[in-house]
């Protein structure tokens, strides 16, 4: 096949969800118990993740959904709500002005969703006390009778009456987002009045996507957070559901039909047949990696984001182009490595400067000395070794977090973990190798309890933090087992 720029993005998908068109996003779209429990009709679900895990995709999807079973989503984007929630020292005053101006926005949007937009309606939505699910349903059977509706409206307007439920979608909430306290403030405010409002207004139900840095200095900062923890959905992946998804993607491009039941129970080395079609089986590469299953490499190289496999095949294809290949091949994916890594610690850096402003200086850090990497694996550490080399870097450079608390070598261990920058690590009985990261299990890193685990610089930095030296590498790095 030709990889062009747009066989491509048809191929692997764009690697925002904004970007797709909502056929192709459907077509592809993985579903998994995660959009069950955000769409699930509660008055609150929050739905938090790393960046490049799907959020978006999957509100995307939801709302789409929503709309063909003629229910009523609203989308609400930073742009609409930039000016609520700030300027106001006192805590409630704040929480106030987010519940009158959603209010606002909600059903000025609403009306306009109805054909029935008006000014004195909509002047009369922030009055003290509307119950707008009530004030909503009273506005539409007063107006519908003297206003010209379109079918589409009609049946709109109708199964809102029956059902009097609207489902509203807040996205990209961490646009702007610096890790301020008035950051951190505005958003525990707006948590805070979405809960109010759900519990004030049966019907209206809350959907929130929030990058996992943001819930966790929010979650951290503000004690009246811990009302909304049993509404937290983790956005969350494991290697196997990564794997399907690129595989229905591969599929449904070709025009195939897809059993997602049947590709989750088929275990890996045999989905391996599916990427044939677009790349070689095997790596044909050295050391540790030579001869092994394509798919081998690319669940090693990933962080359990959708996002990170989509970057290295479209990267890897773009290679494949210059070559005039019709697979891509070992050689393409070895020729953007490097550019891959410096685009995942870039990633990061940008992801996380919010909470730790020198994060930059602690990753390259992490660079294994000459003794260590003379020794079998330089990025591989016990807990001792790992706290030892941290305080190395703390003699260098004093970490101090957002908040103002200066970072001992504990808190920068579960830093590094949580931001996926180490992984826990361990030999399982076969001798492949079991990494778990932080949202699998938050506990590991925990200073009082040692699991049995050691700590592993993920695979997807090894080429930045280590580029004078490629093939150490191959010959050192072990691949995740299935």
């Amino acid at each position: 096949m030709v990889f062009d720029d747009e066989t491509i993005q048809k191929l692997f998908g764009f690697e925002d969800a904004e970007s797709e068109s909502i056929e192709r996003l459907k077509e592809y779209y993985f579903k998994k118990d995660t959009f069950d429990r955000v769409t699930a009709e509660l008055p609150l679900r929050i739905l938090v993740g790393h960046k490049g895990t799907g959020k978006s995709a999957l509100f995307k999807v939801a709302i789409s959904e929503e709309k063909e079973a003629g229910n009523l989503p609203i989308l609400i984007k930073p742009d609409d709500i930039a000016e609520l929630g700030k300027n106001n020292e006192n805590f409630l005053l704040r929480i106030r002005q987010w519940k009158y101006g959603l209010i606002k926005i909600i059903g000025e949007k609403v009306f306009s969703e109805f054909g029935l937009y008006d000014e004195k309606a909509t002047s009369k939505l922030t009055q003290f006390g509307l119950k707008l699910i009530s004030f909503i349903s009273e506005t539409i059977n007063v107006a519908k009778d003297n206003i010209s509706l379109t079918e589409g409206q009609k049946i709109l307007t109708d199964n809102f009456l029956k059902k009097k439920r609207i489902i509203v979608y807040i996205d990209d909430l961490d646009r702007g987002w610096e890790g301020k306290k008035e950051d951190i403030i505005r958003i525990s405010a707006l948590l805070n009045a979405i809960r109010d409002l759900s519990n004030e207004n049966s019907g209206l139900l809350f959907k929130v996507s929030l990058r996992s840095d943001v819930y966790y200095l929010v979650r951290t900062s503000d004690e009246s957070t811990d009302k909304i923890e049993g509404s937290v959905v983790w956005c969350k992946w494991t290697n196997h559901e990564i794997l399907v998804l690129l595989i229905k993607r591969i599929l449904t491009y070709f025009g195939d039909s897809v059993d997602e039941n049947t590709l989750m129970k088929t275990p890996q080395l045999h989905l391996r047949f599916h990427l044939e079609r677009v790349m070689e089986s095997t790596f044909s590469g050295r050391g540790k990696w030579e001869n092994v299953y394509m798919y081998k490499i690319l669940m090693s190289l990933i962080r359990k984001r959708p996002r990170d496999l989509v970057k290295l095949c479209s990267l890897a294809a773009q290679q494949a182009q210059q070559t005039n290949s019709p697979l891509i091949k070992t050689e393409h994916f070895q020729a953007i490595f490097e550019e891959y890594s410096q685009g995942r610690i870039q990633d990061t850096i940008n992801e996380y400067k919010s909470e730790l402003p020198n994060i930059e200086n602690l990753l390259f850090g992490m660079r294994p000395t000459k003794k260590q990497r003379n020794a079998s694996d330089g990025y591989i550490y016990t807990t001792a070794e790992l706290i030892q080399k941290l305080n190395n870097i703390r003699q260098h450079t004093n970490f101090i977090f957002k908040n103002g608390r200066k970072a001992s070598a504990n808190e920068l261990a579960q830093f590094l973990y949580k931001i996926n920058f180490l992984t826990a690590r361990k030999i399982v009985e076969s001798g492949e190798i079991q990494r778990k990261y932080f949202e699998e299990n938050r506990y590991i890193s925990s200073s009082f309890v040692d699991f049995g685990y050691d700590w592993e610089v993920h695979p997807a930095f090894r080429w930045v933090l280590q580029p004078e030296n490629i093939n150490e590498i191959f010959n050192k790095l072990a691949l995740s087992h299935d």
